[in-house]
């Protein structure tokens, strides 16, 4: 049998809303405009040639709102990373020369309760360590990291080789919490008080190890998927460096796009 898992849904549907007839969604003023500024902002309906979002005045006529509403609307849309503000120019919606996604930030065991099937793992070595790349030192900010390494299943299916980094003070914290199931985002927010609110994740091949074959019951030299994840706080601080080698044929990455006018 093979395990099919959606393990994001990396974008939101949209479609093009009519200037003049579209209402609102249901909800606080705010999160009305809110929701519409952002969609009509990524079709390009609210912003001009370089990304710039209309003022704030501009947006209050186009919405029939007040100006304090338009910046209620924007603020969250700033922390999440949707927009960028620059002094003494303007706001500015975010992109660059690659695609870039909003989605949902899930745990393995969050989307395992989502997608209803049953997780497990299998503990390969946790511990502090000073042998990892260059790149996970910088993007923690220390010499020696906490180190997991499990092997994940759903449905007793093997599915992904974890490596997940953390800065000492976190994952010295985190091994004392059972590792085989532990919501490592909902640990960080509820127990350390770290407020986890985005992600940078990039996606890529590579060729299986022997070890790595015969961990996820695939030939030697099969193609893999890799996701390499940094987990960020609202100040940008990175809380985790997490490396995920999927089984190929188990995990498939569901990705929604839309085209804005350029």
């Amino acid at each position: 049998m093979t395990l099919k898992v959606t393990t994001f849904e990396i974008g939101e549907k949209m479609t093009k809303p009519n200037h003049h007839t579209r209402s609102p969604k249901p909800g606080p003023l705010h999160s009305q405009v809110r929701s519409l500024i952002k969609e009509r902002s990524i079709v390009g309906d609210l912003i001009d040639e370089n990304g710039r979002l209309k003022t704030e005045a501009e947006l209050g006529e186009i919405f029939s709102v007040s100006r304090v509403t338009i910046r209620n609307a924007i603020a969250p849309l700033v922390e999440e990373g949707v927009f960028t503000r620059k002094r003494g120019q303007g706001t500015f919606l975010r992109t660059n020369v690659q695609e870039s996604w909003v989605g949902n930030l899930l745990g393995f065991q969050e989307l395992a309760e989502i997608d209803k099937y049953e997780a497990g793992a299998e503990i390969l070595s946790q511990g502090m360590t000073a042998d990892q790349d260059q790149e996970i030192s910088e993007a923690l900010g220390v010499r020696a990291v906490w180190h997991l390494r499990r092997l994940r299943t759903a449905n007793d299916e093997p599915m992904a080789i974890e490596h997940a980094y953390y800065p000492p003070e976190i994952g010295l914290k985190l091994q004392e919490h059972r590792l085989t199931d532990i919501k490592v985002y909902k640990v960080l927010e509820d127990e350390f008080s770290i407020d986890v609110v985005k992600a940078k994740q990039d996606i890529k091949a590579k060729l299986a190890t022997k070890e790595e074959a015969e961990l996820l019951n695939v030939a030697p030299g099969s193609a893999l998927l890799v996701s390499v994840r940094l987990t960020l706080t609202a100040q940008d601080r990175v809380v985790e460096y997490l490396q995920s080698i999927h089984h190929p044929e188990s995990f498939q990455f569901s990705i929604d796009l839309v085209r804005r006018r350029l």
